[in-house]
């Protein structure tokens, strides 16, 4: 392995009000809302999660970005992913902080985009584990006028000192790599090139068993990354079939009511292991670490959780992770982080009064095993 290994984290761009928000939700509504009202859903749920050095702060201060850097460089992160919102015709959301970010040359860190080019919706979870969805904003690709806004915006941060190039390629993710029309993927590659780069470093963000790598290579796409953050969606489910699934999803259900607690719940002790496979292996995948994971301050009761997340077993994923990239060429040594500050999902690597920097150590201490 050579001696320096690209953490790329995702970053959400969310702490602060904004009008949209304040229009769907109520004045004043950040992420920590939901974040703060989370309540323990069983005996020894970690909920509600308490930011600890930082504090529930808002991303429109800059010391606070700065803060973040700090403890990212600590953590050995190389690089921020934010995530970017554009919706279709120039519409475009949580827009002001990643502005700032390139206005000012301030962090002085590296960073990447990752298009969450996704629709938004007001979900309502039902006692049985089913939702409905009231559509809040819609992803649309309206054709060639959008893509060039659209790329003007992103050569604005391609040209950018910081941003992460893999060969002079700038580094692209696309959250949903299935809806995007292929037209967009394919003049964004030309622009890129015409712009003076060596291209486009497209990733293309796998959540389902049922979508094929082959096929998103083939669409133009360089490399892909596997998010198993696990339940219905895992690889073992996926062999059941439908049938086998739903009659699964009964069980988990049944389970759930009988225990008194929620029914998706996965242990991360066990299940750390499938987070990374023999495909992470392969030079046209980026591995991805997850420290933890509970979607319950979003979804209650139907949401995802883990337990027994801790930064003992996170510094033995990540060893995983590394020795499955060890092999590769110096360029291609690269893990996706999952997530930087993903508060609302239990998702993040920042202190929290249970663990403090436990998370940040645990990767320092990996990286630095891994590269011995």
């Amino acid at each position: 392995m050579g001696n320096k290994v690209e953490i790329i984290a995702f970053y959400l761009p969310q702490f602060h009000p904004m009008p949209d928000n304040d229009e769907w939700w109520g004045k004043g509504f950040t992420e920590w809302t939901n974040v703060g009202k989370a309540k323990a859903l069983f005996k020894g749920h970690n909920q509600p999660r308490v930011p600890a050095d930082l504090g529930y702060y808002d991303l429109r201060l800059p010391i606070v970005r700065e803060q973040q850097v700090e403890l990212a460089k600590e953590a050995g992160v190389t690089a921020f992913c934010y995530w970017h919102y554009w919706f279709g015709n120039g519409k475009r959301l949580m827009a002001d902080i990643f502005n700032e970010v390139l206005k000012t040359g301030k962090p002085d860190f590296p960073f990447c985009l990752g298009w969450a080019n996704h629709s938004w919706y007001a979900k309502n979870w039902n006692s049985d584990g089913t939702s409905t969805n009231k559509l809040l904003i819609e992803q649309i690709y309206p054709g060639i006028d959008d893509e060039k806004m659209h790329f003007a915006f992103l050569l604005k941060a391609f040209k950018d000192p910081r941003y992460v190039k893999i060969d002079n390629k700038p580094f692209l993710l696309i959250f949903d790599p299935i809806s995007i029309p292929e037209e967009y993927i394919q003049n964004f590659k030309r622009w890129t090139e015409g712009a003076g780069f060596d291209g486009l470093y497209l990733v293309a963000n796998i959540t389902s068993p049922s979508i094929s790598k082959k096929e998103l290579l083939a669409r133009g796409f360089d490399v892909v990354t596997y998010q198993r953050i696990g339940g219905m969606v895992s690889p073992q489910l996926h062999k059941l079939g439908k049938v086998g699934r739903g009659l699964f999803k009964i069980y988990q259900y049944a389970k759930g009511f009988i225990l008194k607690r929620p029914p998706r719940m996965i242990d991360y002790s066990k299940y750390y292991h499938s987070l990374i496979t023999e495909d992470d292996q392969c030079v046209d995948v980026i591995p991805s670490i997850v420290p933890q994971w509970d979607h319950t301050p979003r979804s209650g009761w139907n949401g995802s959780l883990w337990v027994n997340s801790t930064p003992y077993f996170f510094y033995k994923h990540v060893l995983e992770a590394l020795d499955a990239i060890k092999n590769k060429p110096q360029n291609q040594q690269i893990l996706l982080l999952k997530s930087w500050n993903e508060w609302g999902e239990g998702n993040y690597m920042e202190p929290d009064l249970k663990n403090g920097k436990g998370y940040i150590e645990a990767l320092k201490k990996a990286l630095k095993k891994g590269l011995e």
